[in-house]
């Protein structure tokens, strides 16, 4: 038969309110605790899920709603799981694929699976079914990006300041025509990025050329797309600033496909790095996001949320990135003039 939590407490010395409240987290002393942890792995014993939920009300799950699978976002669920295990949670991730009503349809799954909580990266900036789910009772973290008009608890990054970082060090370098493939309007982290960009223009009395903005949607498609845009124009930039990672796998395709010389035609800087950082060459200078902070602090908020503690909110967290320079911004001196983008496109064409 399988161990039961009095077996547990008779094994270790103690009361079976004490397995419990190492169980659940709830905390004693450090020595007790090991020795129900040691008895407990010893033993084999399992919770009942089941039965504690029908007894707490609560199933001791959180929902995590991402808008892809991709690397940064599972790189994220991979840190919230291991917090939340922590603590006796399991976590169930889904995909909203950017899509709205989509995300709608996720949020009443999760509701009738019966989460306590919800981490979620919003799509767009309705926040309509999220306030319902608040006022449901269900305690709602935002990850990554912000919604205007929605009242709740948000872990993000400081996205203005992660764009400033990498178009400062661009103009540092001595580019003048910098380029800008950003995301989606539609939420806040293309907003953001789109504002750190300017910013550092108006900071250093430069001019923006209007021409060098464009914006995808976050996918390698449109980074591939956007960078053959500034690429094949006329008059292309000098360096580029690509504010995602999926874009800045796409731009870093066009860039091969086109055979244009990094940094020797074109000075780049991306955001994110990941293994980015070991399949370009040269070396890509990205801003880079604290993903391992980001998990930890919003698994450590919706812990708290549903388990009552209300201080401080609504709380905003915005951590900071950092700008890890590296050989694709580097200024060549000389060669800028003869050998910029349109140069090496123009030859390869017969021109």
């Amino acid at each position: 038969m399988s161990p039961t939590i009095k077996d547990v407490a008779q094994v270790a010395g103690v009361s079976i309110a004490t397995v419990s409240r190492v169980v659940n987290g709830r905390g004693v002393k450090p020595e007790t605790e090991r020795v129900v942890l040691d008895t407990i792995e010893k033993l084999g014993y399992h919770v009942n899920l089941v039965a504690r939920s029908l007894k707490t009300s609560k199933t001791q799950t959180i929902g995590l709603l991402v808008p892809d699978f991709g690397p940064f976002f599972m790189e994220i669920a991979k840190v919230i799981e291991e917090v939340l295990n922590g603590f006796g949670y399991s976590l169930i991730v889904c995909s909203s694929d950017e899509n709205v009503e989509r995300e709608q349809q996720r949020v009443i799954m999760l509701k009738e699976k019966q989460v306590d909580g919800m981490i979620l990266v919003p799509s767009s900036e309705q926040a309509n079914h999220l306030a319902e789910i608040q006022a449901e009772g269900v305690p709602v973290v935002l990850l990554d990006r912000m919604v205007s008009d929605f009242r709740g608890d948000c872990v993000l990054v400081d996205n203005v300041n992660g764009s400033y970082l990498a178009v400062e060090h661009l103009i540092n370098q001595g580019y003048e025509r910098i380029g800008l493939i950003n995301g989606r309007q539609e939420v806040t982290t293309g907003q953001e990025r789109y504002r750190g960009f300017r910013r550092v223009f108006e900071d250093y009395n430069m001019a923006v050329s209007e021409d060098l903005i464009l914006n995808g949607n976050f996918t390698t498609e449109s980074g591939y797309a956007l960078m053959r845009q500034f690429l094949e124009s006329p008059n292309p930039p000098e360096a580029v600033f690509v504010a995602n990672y999926y874009m800045t796998i796409g731009a870093l395709l066009a860039i091969n496909e086109l055979g244009i010389k990094v940094p020797e035609s074109l000075g780049l800087v991306g955001f994110d790095s990941m293994d980015l950082t070991r399949l370009a060459n040269p070396p890509l200078t990205a801003v880079v996001q604290p993903m391992r902070e980001l998990g930890e602090e919003v698994a450590r908020l919706i812990y708290e949320r549903v388990n009552g503690d209300d201080s401080g909110f609504p709380r905003l967290l915005r951590l900071k990135p950092e700008l890890v320079v590296r050989e694709s911004s580097k200024m060549v001196r000389g060669l800028r003039t003869q050998e910029g983008p349109g140069s090496v496109l123009k030859r390869a064409h017969g021109a």
